[in-house]
């Protein structure tokens, strides 16, 4: 990709995306995750609750492992980035200043006969572009979608989740209420009601349904400490919370989820040539760990699905199985969260130029990544189903940087002289890497499990080993092997797998 140029550029709308070209379906997908441990149904076994989803032994190291290539790529390997971790619940001033208490909310409607809910731009999808947060639609004319029934006029539904702060019993309190009105004493009702509502104004804190305000109330003081010029970034990975109208497509919309969001900092008049610079920068990072370049492209959105801040956006695209979806988002915020912030605080958010003596607001580029969103695209582009020896065989190829095992231990059998050589050999790669062992069933079906889960490499101890102290080393794509000397062995692996990376 030749600077200056963006990659794979389309300026299409929702209802000219393409067709399915993976391999895999949603359905095999989502049984693979379930099957192998990589996602279960949060509280699955009280029937779980919607847009909720747990992270099994599988799923937690590759989660760690998108995040922990995300941070090396933009906070460790640059010069003007820094990371931050903030809090999750805030002032709840933080919210009205940027602008979410009035705007965040998407249109919503009810299914008059079915009573099903659905947000009112998937049920309008191809004849009005996606809603941004805070649009309404137009739906005369179209009916529910699952059983043809009549809908209700849409109407804004706001996504933040609403929680309290300090002792409220807001049960209790309305119990009382409603005793009181059942005696007649609605003077007394009225009264308790008008304190409750007033407690619980001052009581109100929201669970934050983005991570990047969190960097704008903090930009004084990240400022003052890291001594940083302009441009720079910050960066921050953690959980986010929205509740959605209708979380679906397993782990793509989420009511829970995490995010990896950076907020690059910039003067007036440089916006431009810094967006052109992270949607590039962004765009390899995904090929960088793997992503094959027809699963991806690159849509500029138009105004109508801008969201309030934006004064650009694009949308780093997937080609996922139910179609083309975003994966992340470049926007440019231009100066609007730090003005607001400036103006609802009463503090000056602003960078002094000592050259020029004067006080700037900063225009911000925000590269918006959902780490669930990269945990489906790396997984779904990754998975192969190839014949051999007659067999089907399913390989999650990952980037080794990725690979939540990166090497599984395998004696040939259970015999007695293999098992403690092979537990010595798993104890000496235990420090350097993330491993399996595995000794149940054949070495076929071994191999097998390992490549449905993208172990990269496994290491086989047979009846040779007692007599050379060597191994096997397997390699998960080829399925070609080689002899080690237990002794190389941790040295062999370390430059395989840097190869990989």
């Amino acid at each position: 990709m030749t600077s200056g140029v963006l990659p794979c550029y389309l300026p299409l709308g929702r209802a000219e995306r393409g067709v399915m070209a993976l391999e895999v379906t949603m359905e095999k997908f989502v049984s693979l995750c379930k099957r192998r441990g990589f996602v279960f149904q949060g509280s699955e076994i009280y029937g779980g609750v919607g847009g909720f989803w747990d992270y099994g032994p599988l799923g937690v190291e590759l989660k760690n492992n998108i995040k922990g290539a995300w941070w090396k790529a933009v906070v460790q390997e640059r010069p003007d980035v820094v990371g931050l971790d903030a809090a999750i619940i805030m002032n709840p001033k933080v919210w009205q200043a940027s602008g979410h208490v009035e705007t965040f909310a998407d249109p919503m409607v009810d299914c008059k006969a079915c009573k099903r809910r659905f947000r009112a731009d998937e049920v309008a999808r191809g004849r009005e572009p996606e809603a941004a947060h805070g649009h309404m639609v137009d739906i005369s004319g179209l009916s529910c979608p699952e059983c043809g029934g009549e809908l209700t006029t849409p109407r804004m539904f706001n996504l933040m989740f609403r929680t309290y702060v300090g002792p409220v019993d807001v049960e209790a309190e309305f119990t009382r209420a409603l005793e009181e009105l059942t005696r007649d004493d609605r003077g007394l009702a009225q009264e308790r009601i008008r304190r409750l509502k007033e407690e619980l104004d001052r009581a109100t804190v929201y669970l934050r349904p983005e991570t990047a305000q969190g960097i704008f109330i903090n930009f004084d003081n990240i400022l003052v400490t890291s001594r940083k010029k302009l441009p720079f970034g910050v960066a921050q990975i953690g959980k986010a919370f929205r509740n959605e109208v209708t979380p679906g497509n397993f782990i793509f919309r989420d009511r829970e989820f995490e995010q990896m969001e950076i907020e690059y900092f910039v003067r007036p008049g440089e916006d431009e040539k810094w967006h052109q610079h992270w949607v590039e920068e962004r765009y390899r990072w995904y090929l960088r760990y793997g992503i094959r370049e027809e699963n991806l492209r690159v849509r500029r959105l138009p105004p109508e699905e801008l969201a309030h801040y934006a004064k650009d956006t694009f949308e780093i695209e997937f080609l996922f199985p139910m179609g083309w979806s975003e994966l992340e988002g470049i926007a440019n915020r231009t100066d609007f969260d730090l003005r607001r912030h400036s103006q609802f605080s009463g503090q000056l958010l602003t960078y002094f130029d000592e050259k020029t003596g004067e006080h700037i607001v900063p225009y911000v580029i925000e590269p918006s990544a959902g780490v669930d969103r990269c945990f489906m695209a790396f997984m779904l582009d990754a998975y192969h189903e190839e014949e051999v020896r007659g067999e089907t065989r399913v390989v999650l190829r990952l980037h080794p940087a990725l690979a939540p095992i990166k090497v599984a231990v395998l004696p040939l059998s259970r015999h007695e002289d293999l098992v403690p050589v092979a537990h010595r050999v798993w104890d000496m790669l235990r420090p350097h890497f993330m491993t399996q062992y595995d000794d149940s069933q054949s070495i076929g079906r071994r191999y097998r499990r390992q490549d449905e889960i993208g172990t990269p490499f496994c290491v086989t101890v047979d009846f040779d080993t007692l007599q050379d102290q060597a191994v096997t080393i397997r390699d998960r794509d080829s399925m070609a092997q080689v002899r080690v000397p237990i002794s190389n062995l941790v040295a062999v692996l370390k430059e395989r797998i840097q190869e990989g990376c």
